[in-house]
C-alpha cells in the first residue's frame, strides 16, 4: 500500500485498446482516467488509484488483461508501471487533463474549476466523477458536434440519452433547446454523476435521470435518441433503438470507431434504419441515421 496516498498506473494504449482497458481500470477502482497523446510515442492511459490498494495485485490484473488480449491477436503495450504520487500531484495531474474545450458552433465545456469568460457561447460544465464523458473524447465530441446539428435542423420535442454517463450530451441537449430529456444508464455511479451535472448545469427541470438497462428500459418514444456506445453494442440494440425513435426520427450514434462505421451502418439497416450522415473526429465516427417510418418487421 501507498503511504502517500495514491498510486498512478500508466500503460501506451493503442486506439482499439482503449476503450477496454479504460472500462478495467474503472473496475478495478479508479478514481480518474487521463489519456494523453505523447507526440512520437502514441497514446498513454493515466490511472489513478487510492493508497490503500497493493500496487502489486493492481499490475498484476492488468498484466493478465493484456496478455489475455494477446492470446485474442492483439498487439498489447507491455510499458506498464505503477508508481506513488503525492496527494497534491494527484490533484494537479487530474485537472490539468481537463481544460475548456470549444465544441460546435455554440458549446464551451468547462470543469467545475475553471471559470472562463464564455463570450456568447453556450457553457455546460461537467466533472465526471467515475462517469465516461468530459467532452473531451473524440467520440464526444462529434457527437456534441452532430448533436448541435440536428437540433438546430429538426428543433426536437424531446431526446433519449443511451448510456448517458457523465450526462454531457442529456445537457448539452438541454441547453440546445430539447425540453424534455431522459437521459438513461445501467452504472450507478454514472447516474450519480449525471444527476449531480444537470443540477451544477440548471436544467433539472428538463431532464430525468433513470438508472435502467438501455437493451430493457420501456418508455415513450421520442423523434430523437443519441447514444455514445460501442460498435459491439449498436449492434446488438438496433431493435431497440426502433422501439426508442418515433417513425422517421432520428438517431445519432457514437463510440465507433472509423473502421466499424459501415458494419454498423449495414447491422442498424437490418432494422429498418437509413444512414443520413457521418462525422470523424480523432478516430471516432458518429453516425446519424433515420429511423423507419413505419413499424419494421
Amino acid at each position: 500500500m501507498s503511504s502517500s496516498g495514491f498510486w498512478e498506473l500508466a500503460v501506451g494504449v493503442s486506439a482499439d485498446l482503449s476503450e477496454g482497458l479504460t472500462n478495467l481500470v474503472w473496475e478495478l477502482g479508479a478514481l480518474g482516467v487521463v489519456e494523453e497523446e505523447q507526440p512520437g510515442q502514441g497514446a498513454r492511459l493515466r490511472a489513478f488509484f487510492p493508497g490503500t490498494i497493493f500496487a502489486s495485485a493492481l499490475e498484476a490484473q492488468v498484466r493478465a488483461y493484456l496478455d489475455g488480449l494477446r492470446e485474442l491477436g492483439f498487439e498489447p503495450p507491455t510499458d506498464v508501471s505503477v508508481v506513488a504520487l503525492a496527494d497534491e500531484n494527484w490533484a494537479d495531474a487530474w485537472r490539468a487533463h481537463f481544460t475548456p474545450r470549444l465544441v460546435g458552433r455554440r458549446l464551451l465545456i468547462l470543469p467545475p474549476w475553471e471559470q472562463p469568460a464564455a463570450n456568447g457561447r453556450i457553457v455546460i460544465t461537467i466533472d465526471p466523477g467515475r462517469a465516461f464523458g468530459t467532452g473531451h473524447h473524440g467520440s464526444t465530441i462529434g457527437c456534441l458536434e452532430a448533436l448541435e446539428s440536428v437540433i438546430e435542423r429538426d428543433r426536437p420535442s424531446g431526446m433519449i440519452d443511451l448510456g448517458t454517463g457523465s450526462g454531457i450530451l442529456a445537457i448539452a441537449a438541454a441547453r440546445l433547446g430539447v425540453r424534455a430529456v431522459l437521459a438513461v444508464d445501467d452504472d450507478p455511479d454514472a447516474v450519480a454523476a449525471a444527476v449531480a451535472n444537470v443540477a451544477r448545469n440548471h436544467v433539472a427541470d428538463r431532464i430525468r435521470c433513470a438508472l435502467a438497462d438501455a437493451a430493457r428500459f420501456d418508455e415513450a418514444p421520442a423523434p430523437l435518441v443519441v447514444a455514445n456506445l460501442l460498435s459491439a453494442a449498436h449492434r446488438r440494440l438496433g431493435a431497440q433503438y426502433a422501439r426508442a425513435l418515433r417513425p422517421g426520427g432520428t438517431l445519432l450514434l457514437g463510440g465507433i470507431l472509423d473502421g466499424e462505421g459501415s458494419d454498423v451502418t449495414a447491422a442498424l439497416g437490418d432494422h429498418g434504419f437509413v444512414p443520413r450522415e457521418s462525422l470523424s473526429v480523432e478516430g471516432w465516427t458518429t453516425l446519424e441515421l433515420r429511423a423507419p417510418l413505419h413499424d419494421h418487421a
